[in-house]
Protein backbone atom coordinates (compact mmCIF):
# COMPACT_ATOMS: atom_id res chain seq x y z
CA UNK A 1 0.00 0.00 0.00
CA UNK A 2 1.40 3.79 -0.71
CA UNK A 3 0.29 6.08 1.25
CA UNK A 4 0.37 10.33 0.17
CA UNK A 5 1.30 12.07 3.21
CA UNK A 6 0.00 15.80 2.72
CA UNK A 7 2.55 17.99 4.30
CA UNK A 8 2.70 21.69 2.63
CA UNK A 9 6.05 20.35 0.95
CA UNK A 10 6.72 22.20 -2.34
CA UNK A 11 7.93 21.19 -5.51
CA UNK A 12 10.67 22.73 -6.88
CA UNK A 13 11.63 22.54 -10.38
CA UNK A 14 14.62 23.76 -12.13
CA UNK A 15 16.15 23.23 -15.94
CA UNK A 16 17.22 19.56 -15.14
CA UNK A 17 15.30 18.63 -11.83
CA UNK A 18 12.68 18.10 -9.82
CA UNK A 19 13.15 18.95 -5.91
CA UNK A 20 9.83 16.81 -4.38
CA UNK A 21 8.64 15.57 -1.02
CA UNK A 22 10.91 12.53 0.61
CA UNK A 23 9.02 9.02 -0.50
CA UNK A 24 9.01 5.67 1.27
CA UNK A 25 10.23 4.89 -2.59
CA UNK A 26 13.44 6.69 -1.98
CA UNK A 27 14.49 4.61 0.92
CA UNK A 28 16.51 1.32 -1.25
CA UNK A 29 18.82 4.42 -2.53
CA UNK A 30 19.09 5.64 0.52
CA UNK A 31 20.37 2.28 2.03
CA UNK A 32 22.69 1.96 -1.20
CA UNK A 33 24.22 5.49 0.02
CA UNK A 34 25.06 4.53 3.36
CA UNK A 35 26.54 1.75 1.90
CA UNK A 36 28.80 3.80 -0.36
CA UNK A 37 32.31 5.48 0.10
CA UNK A 38 29.86 8.41 -0.35
CA UNK A 39 28.35 8.25 2.83
CA UNK A 40 32.06 8.86 4.53
CA UNK A 41 31.31 12.51 5.42
CA UNK A 42 27.61 11.77 6.82
CA UNK A 43 27.91 9.13 8.80
CA UNK A 44 27.53 6.14 6.78
CA UNK A 45 27.47 2.65 7.45
CA UNK A 46 24.37 2.84 9.92
CA UNK A 47 22.34 -0.28 10.21
CA UNK A 48 18.63 0.01 7.88
CA UNK A 49 16.57 0.85 10.89
CA UNK A 50 19.25 4.02 11.30
CA UNK A 51 18.64 4.84 7.75
CA UNK A 52 14.89 3.91 8.06
CA UNK A 53 14.65 6.95 10.71
CA UNK A 54 16.34 9.15 8.91
CA UNK A 55 13.87 8.99 6.42
CA UNK A 56 10.99 9.69 9.00
CA UNK A 57 12.68 12.43 10.76
CA UNK A 58 13.14 14.06 7.38
CA UNK A 59 9.61 13.96 6.95
CA UNK A 60 9.17 15.06 10.49
CA UNK A 61 11.72 17.81 9.51
CA UNK A 62 9.02 19.36 7.23
CA UNK A 63 5.96 19.15 9.42
CA UNK A 64 8.46 21.02 12.50
CA UNK A 65 10.36 23.38 11.15
CA UNK A 66 8.88 23.83 7.22
CA UNK A 67 11.54 22.85 5.39
CA UNK A 68 14.56 19.94 4.73
CA UNK A 69 15.66 18.01 2.41
CA UNK A 70 14.16 17.85 -0.73
CA UNK A 71 14.40 14.30 -2.99
CA UNK A 72 15.94 15.11 -5.71
CA UNK A 73 15.03 13.89 -9.05
CA UNK A 74 15.85 14.51 -13.25
CA UNK A 75 13.45 15.08 -15.58
CA UNK A 76 14.06 11.56 -16.82
CA UNK A 77 13.35 10.27 -13.53
CA UNK A 78 16.43 9.47 -11.75
CA UNK A 79 16.92 9.63 -7.93
CA UNK A 80 20.43 11.85 -7.80
CA UNK A 81 20.09 12.79 -4.41
CA UNK A 82 19.16 14.73 -1.03
CA UNK A 83 19.34 18.62 -0.73
CA UNK A 84 17.70 21.14 1.03
CA UNK A 85 18.10 22.35 4.51
CA UNK A 86 18.07 21.27 7.97
CA UNK A 87 17.97 22.76 11.47
CA UNK A 88 18.13 19.77 14.23
CA UNK A 89 18.68 20.37 17.61
CA UNK A 90 21.94 21.74 19.03
CA UNK A 91 22.68 22.50 15.66
CA UNK A 92 24.08 26.64 15.16
CA UNK A 93 21.75 27.68 12.71
CA UNK A 94 20.70 25.93 9.86
CA UNK A 95 22.39 23.93 7.23
CA UNK A 96 22.59 24.01 3.44
CA UNK A 97 23.08 20.27 2.92
CA UNK A 98 23.96 18.22 0.19
CA UNK A 99 23.97 14.07 -0.53
CA UNK A 100 24.48 13.19 -4.36
CA UNK A 101 24.42 9.55 -4.85
CA UNK A 102 26.74 7.26 -7.10
CA UNK A 103 27.00 7.99 -10.78
CA UNK A 104 25.49 11.47 -10.34
CA UNK A 105 28.56 13.53 -9.16
CA UNK A 106 30.12 16.34 -11.12
CA UNK A 107 27.68 17.28 -13.27
CA UNK A 108 26.22 20.04 -11.75
CA UNK A 109 23.25 18.64 -10.04
CA UNK A 110 24.55 19.57 -6.40
CA UNK A 111 24.62 23.46 -7.82
CA UNK A 112 21.57 23.62 -9.41
CA UNK A 113 19.53 22.01 -6.62
CA UNK A 114 20.94 23.61 -3.94
CA UNK A 115 20.94 27.00 -5.64
CA UNK A 116 16.80 25.73 -5.76
CA UNK A 117 16.67 24.85 -2.41
CA UNK A 118 18.58 27.72 -0.65
CA UNK A 119 16.14 30.07 -2.81
CA UNK A 120 12.86 28.84 -1.37
CA UNK A 121 13.94 28.57 2.06
CA UNK A 122 15.00 32.43 1.73
CA UNK A 123 11.61 32.96 0.14
CA UNK A 124 9.03 30.71 1.96
CA UNK A 125 11.42 30.58 5.53
CA UNK A 126 14.42 33.00 6.02
CA UNK A 127 16.32 35.52 4.48
CA UNK A 128 19.09 34.77 7.14
CA UNK A 129 22.47 33.62 5.62
CA UNK A 130 22.94 30.05 5.98
CA UNK A 131 25.62 27.75 7.03
CA UNK A 132 27.42 24.47 5.68
CA UNK A 133 29.29 21.82 8.12
CA UNK A 134 32.36 20.43 5.64
CA UNK A 135 34.40 17.76 6.67
CA UNK A 136 37.95 19.55 5.70
CA UNK A 137 39.08 15.92 4.24
CA UNK A 138 36.17 16.45 1.80
CA UNK A 139 37.10 18.63 -1.07
CA UNK A 140 34.25 17.82 -3.49
CA UNK A 141 31.64 19.19 -1.15
CA UNK A 142 33.93 22.30 -0.52
CA UNK A 143 34.12 22.63 -4.07
CA UNK A 144 30.35 22.48 -4.10
CA UNK A 145 30.10 24.91 -1.51
CA UNK A 146 32.80 27.21 -3.24
CA UNK A 147 30.52 26.89 -6.48
CA UNK A 148 27.70 28.23 -4.55
CA UNK A 149 29.75 31.26 -3.46
CA UNK A 150 30.16 30.17 0.27
CA UNK A 151 33.50 30.75 2.05
CA UNK A 152 35.07 29.18 5.11
CA UNK A 153 34.14 30.71 8.04
CA UNK A 154 35.05 29.41 11.17
CA UNK A 155 36.00 25.95 12.79
CA UNK A 156 33.53 24.27 14.85
CA UNK A 157 33.29 20.93 16.69
CA UNK A 158 30.54 18.98 15.11
CA UNK A 159 29.94 15.04 16.35
CA UNK A 160 32.80 15.12 17.92
CA UNK A 161 35.05 16.12 14.99
CA UNK A 162 36.89 19.47 13.97
CA UNK A 163 34.78 20.11 10.63
CA UNK A 164 34.75 23.75 9.15
CA UNK A 165 31.28 25.95 9.27
CA UNK A 166 30.91 27.42 5.71
CA UNK A 167 28.76 30.86 5.42
CA UNK A 168 26.66 31.26 2.23
CA UNK A 169 25.49 34.74 1.27
CA UNK A 170 21.87 35.44 2.26
CA UNK A 171 19.47 37.05 -0.60
CA UNK A 172 20.27 40.63 0.57
CA UNK A 173 24.04 39.75 0.49
CA UNK A 174 24.04 38.80 -2.65
CA UNK A 175 21.67 41.59 -4.10
CA UNK A 176 24.41 44.13 -2.49
CA UNK A 177 27.10 41.82 -4.12
CA UNK A 178 26.14 42.23 -7.45
CA UNK A 179 24.55 45.89 -7.43
CA UNK A 180 21.28 44.60 -8.71
CA UNK A 181 17.77 42.82 -7.32
CA UNK A 182 17.23 39.26 -8.11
Amino acid sequence: MTYAFTLPIPTLTTNRLILREPREADFPAMLAFNDSPRAAFVGGGRDRQWIWRGLLANIGHWALRGHGFFSVDTHAGDFVGRIGVIFHDGWDEPELGWHLFDGFEGQGYGVEAARAAKADYHARISPAPLISYIDPANPKSEALAKRLGAAPERQAVFFDKTINVWRHAGPTDAKQTTGRGA
